[in-house]
């Protein structure tokens, strides 16, 4: 019997829920719903007019109602009396078949009817920055090797002490944080789950740090490259394929001839991946702003830990697939800009084509790629812009097949909108350049 959210409320102290979904952008949407009105909301959804949002429609649309999840819920650990639902959208009593949540949970049942579970992890990085966006919010944090500093660390211990508190409190497993690679950055790791949980906290976790980053008097972004001479902000993402009932993971291979503990079936997986890269770049780095990140020079910090080309090795992050051990692997080219559901449901997908065509990603490659990778012919490229990246999207069969071309469709388009935008903007590098032309 499903969770009646007026009962939670009343057990919890709970009087106000945030029915929330995600649009095509990654943009998180929500009303403010008391606790009295929870049970016609749980039933009928919450309305939204479609083209306020991200979304390909326009004003002429009909209502479209979120449908929360209540398996979803989350109690503000910081306001505790109000929790969060991520919801599934409809439109005339059907599914919106281009919405992020819904694209997702379709690869996943799509899995099961051939007795797969995914199973993943994120490591989603942020920047602590000032008010205005102009610089990290510690002026202490000044080293350039600044991985791993323990001052700048517990300099920022308040706030990432309530973020992981936080998500000690959720059950969330929380096991490490640290400061990252960039000045201002930082990494907060918990356990792996379903994917559909893992996208939903996702989703969650940037909200929470954004707002206790607020309460400490800061602004935390997880923009791909806020800083041109630091290393940006990846969101790398770890997955496994495991049996319905959760207790084997399918990727584990003994016998691997490859030495990297996987199996046949997480070979024709990676395959998959590795055959769409190019186009899933649209959906990983979705931002113009992205591909600064990926296809960066050097950093203050010596090395950028962003892939520009398309390859897999063992436990080597210079490759844009690290095997880290056995049973699992960690794609590294999705950034903080990254839609949650998106992402997973796009893994997903590609993964599932490359079982089905039984693709082949080669051998691994042993070699420090920053360095030695313009010597390695037949490896595809990355695409260098968001609009080269969108074109590839455009022309994907698999990912068109798989995900749907109401989605494809409707992201490229929106997409595109975002791209001729920033196409018309005049920046200072071109009046710096060209004014006396």
């Amino acid at each position: 019997m499903a969770i009646k959210l007026s009962k939670v409320a009343k057990e919890r102290g709970i009087e106000y829920f945030l029915i929330s979904f995600v649009d095509l952008f990654g943009s998180l949407r929500s009303k403010l719903v008391p606790a009295r009105a929870i049970d016609d909301m749980q039933k009928d959804g919450a309305g939204f007019a479609g083209f306020a949002a991200w979304l390909d429609m326009t004003p002429a649309h009909p209502d479209m109602f979120a449908i929360p999840d209540p398996d979803s819920l989350i109690q503000l650990p910081w306001k505790p009396e109000v929790a969060w639902l991520a919801s599934d959208l409809w439109m005339d009593g059907k599914p919106v078949e281009a919405s992020p949540r819904v694209a997702l949970k379709r690869q996943l049942a799509e899995a099961e009817k051939q007795g797969f579970r995914m199973k993943t992890g994120v490591e989603c990085e942020y920047h602590l920055i000032n008010d205005d966006g102009t610089d990290i919010a510690d002026e202490k944090d000044t080293q350039s090797k600044p991985c791993y500093d323990q001052q700048a660390l517990m300099r920022q211990y308040p706030a990432i002490k309530q973020i992981c508190d936080s998500m000690i409190e959720l059950g969330w497993g929380p096991y490490q944080n640290d400061h990252e690679d960039a000045n201002g950055q930082f990494e907060m790791n918990w356990d792996f789950d379903d994917a559909l949980t893992t996208a939903d906290r996702q989703v969650f976790f940037k909200f929470m740090v954004k707002s206790i980053a607020e309460i400490h008097g800061m602004r935390a972004t997880f923009m791909p490259k806020p800083f041109t001479h630091l290393t940006g902000n990846g969101c790398h993402s770890h997955l496994s394929i495991w049996s319905l009932d959760g207790t084997k993971n399918l990727f584990n291979g003994d016998n691997d001839k490859r030495g990297l503990g996987l199996s046949s079936l997480a070979y024709q997986f990676l395959g998959g991946i590795m055959h769409s890269a190019d186009r899933l770049t649209a959906i990983f780095n979705p931002t113009v702003n992205s591909y600064k990140r990926i296809n960066a020079p050097r950093t203050l910090s010596g090395a950028t830990w962003s892939p520009s080309s398309i390859t897999y090795g063992g436990n080597n992050r210079t490759h844009m697939i690290r095997v880290p051990d056995s049973g699992r692997f960690e794609l590294r080219l999705m950034d903080g800009a990254a839609n949650a559901y998106l992402m997973q449901a796009a893994i997903l997908a590609c993964g599932l084509d490359g079982i089905a065509a039984n693709r082949d990603p080669g051998d691994p490659l042993d070699i420090n790629m920053y360095e030695l990778g313009k010597d390695i012919e037949g490896y595809k490229q990355l695409p260098k812009n968001l609009l080269d990246a969108l074109r590839l999207l455009e022309g994907s069969d698999v990912l068109r097949e798989r995900l749907g071309d109401n989605l494809i469709d409707a992201y490229i388009k929106l997409k595109h909108s975002q791209w001729n935008d920033y196409s018309a903007h005049l920046s200072q590098w071109e009046r710096d350049n060209t004014l006396d032309c």
